[in-house]
C-alpha cells in the first residue's frame, strides 16, 4: 500500500511508512514532516544529510529566532526518531 509519487520524494515517503507502521496519528505525522522540513529549509540540503553538530546549530537557531522552549523539544524528539 506504498502511496509513492512524484511530488513526494523517498526519504519523505519512507518516513510516512514508517510513521504509518507505528500507528502515528494524522497531527503527529504533520508535526514530524513539519519538523523535517524545517531542518532541510535551516541546512538548505537534504535532512538525511544532517550531522549532530547540524542539529545543535539548528537548536541555537530556533532559540535565536525566539522559538518557544516546549516547541523546540518536540521539533528535536522528531528529528532523532526520523529516519
Amino acid at each position: 500500500m506504498n502511496s509513492l509519487t512524484s511530488s513526494v520524494s523517498p526519504l519523505r515517503q519512507r518516513m510516512i511508512d514508517d510513521m504509518r507502521m507505528r500507528k502515528f496519528k494524522g497531527k503527529t505525522q504533520i508535526h514530524y514532516i513539519r519538523a523535517v522540513r524545517s531542518l532541510a529549509a535551516y541546512l538548505k540540503r537534504s535532512p538525511d544529510t544532517a550531522t549532530a553538530e547540524d542539529l545543535r546549530a539548528f537548536q541555537l537557531h530556533m532559540v535565536e529566532t525566539g522559538t518557544a522552549p516546549p516547541t523546540i523539544n518536540s521539533t528535536l524528539s522528531c528529528l532523532k526518531w526520523s529516519p
